[in-house]
């Protein structure tokens, strides 16, 4: 990855490390955005997110092992089914928050930040970045190594849908992304328009 490159002024130009996943929102994403909103990227959480919920399936597989070895000697059918019926439902349990995790996304815009959640049940929690007044994410020894950390958003109301973000990929570069949106949005205006301004021309070079 390309690290940051600055200017006379002391701003980053140049490509950033944490770039949107598609140069425009997923379906999924595109419903909850108004057309003057200008998308900045979309981020699944980070893997480590479905750790607990697979180590839990592992968990009872082994489970359902032994006590099938058991049962099976003693010749306990009943018992032996709904052993079975117990570790199918583990699985698809397992099964369900590994769907969700895939629905599940942090969005950031020219506007606000969001995150959307659910699959039958759908969440949709924002904060717009003006009424953000204090930012923060916090890092785990493990956090660091595999390079994830919670976001923590401060927010001038009382009430506050989106306070607490856990498990987000690249924090220290989003962070990044996110203080710049709010602080140095003709900043990131600028380079955008010229990041297109390079692929229209290159488009035309080829043809």
């Amino acid at each position: 990855m390309d690290g940051f490159r600055y200017d006379s002024a002391g701003l980053p130009v140049g490509p950033r490390r944490v770039l949107p996943l598609e140069p425009d929102p997923s379906p999924l994403i595109s419903m909850y955005l108004f057309p003057t909103e200008r998308f900045r990227g979309e981020w699944r959480r980070h893997w480590m997110h479905l750790v607990p919920y697979v180590a839990a399936g592992v968990f009872a597989t082994f489970v359902m092992g032994y006590l099938s070895g058991v049962l099976a000697r003693n010749e306990a059918d009943i018992s032996m089914t709904v052993v079975v019926v117990g570790w199918l439902g583990v699985l698809s349990w397992v099964g369900w928050q590994v769907v969700d995790w895939w629905f599940d996304r942090f969005i950031l815009t020219n506007k606000r930040v969001m995150v959307v959640a659910g699959v039958v049940t759908r969440n949709v929690a924002m904060m717009p970045l003006g009424r953000v007044t204090d930012m923060k994410f916090e890092q785990s020894p493990i956090g660091r190594m595999l390079d994830y950390g919670t976001f923590v958003l401060e927010s001038a109301g009382q009430d506050q849908a989106l306070r607490e973000v856990k498990h987000l990929p690249h924090p220290t570069e989003l962070y990044n992304r996110i203080c710049e949106e709010m602080y140095e949005p003709a900043a990131v205006e600028a380079r955008i328009n010229a990041k297109k301004k390079e692929e229209e021309e290159e488009v035309g070079e080829d043809a």
